[in-house]
């Protein structure tokens, strides 16, 4: 696959047109070449390295997640996530990537007590069933929410992984819809069931 180049669509300031002298006329009767600006061919396209990229996805995924923990720590005085922000972008695409928002343990369906991450993508893919985290990329949603069971790494422990014993896969659910996820971790959250049972009707 090609290495993607990106470039810089923000608009410049353009000034007020003015009807410039005739070059020709300008030099005849001063004896100097203009050198302003307005004679010159429109500026190229500025690109941008793959690090400035990655540096701008950062901020944006950052902000997100920072709006949906709060979003999330909002809803009931009963239910507090951590705020455990951090980011990845994915190689030779970095204006793709992903966030780490939180963290806890829950009771989920049989299991009774399970270690979970959540995180937003600004993109759609399948999560996948190897050390390849994200299968079939699609751009179609500019959204992605998941939550992964987690466990630590059995060969370096201060990692993690996903816990691929629960549902098959460690995931525990996954979407495009911000009101579905919300909704979701939330459950996960709610520490008793009369709780759960308010937010399942929203």
């Amino acid at each position: 696959m090609a290495k993607l180049r990106y470039f810089d669509t923000k608009k410049t300031v353009e000034p007020e047109p003015t009807l410039p002298p005739a070059g020709h006329s300008e030099f005849l009767r001063t004896g100097r070449i203009s050198r302003d600006r307005t004679h010159w061919l429109a500026e190229e396209r500025r690109y941008l390295t793959h690090a400035e990229v990655a540096e701008r996805t950062a901020t944006r995924l950052r902000n997100a997640g920072e709006k949906t923990h709060d979003r999330l720590n909002s809803f009931h005085q009963s239910i507090r996530f951590p705020k455990l922000i951090f980011h990845h972008t994915l190689k030779d695409t970095p204006h793709l990537g992903y966030c780490h928002v939180t963290a806890a343990r829950t009771q989920f369906a049989q299991y009774e007590e399970v270690s979970w991450a959540f995180y937003i993508a600004n993109f759609f893919a399948r999560i996948g069933q190897n050390d390849n985290f994200f299968e079939d990329i699609n751009l179609k949603y500019s959204r992605m929410y998941f939550a992964v069971a987690v466990q630590p790494d059995q060969e370096s422990p201060e990692k993690l992984t996903i816990n691929r014993e629960i549902r098959g896969n460690g995931v525990l659910f996954h979407t495009h819809d911000p009101q579905i996820a919300i909704r979701n971790v939330l459950l996960l959250g709610a520490r008793n069931e009369q709780l759960r049972d308010i937010i399942r009707q929203l």
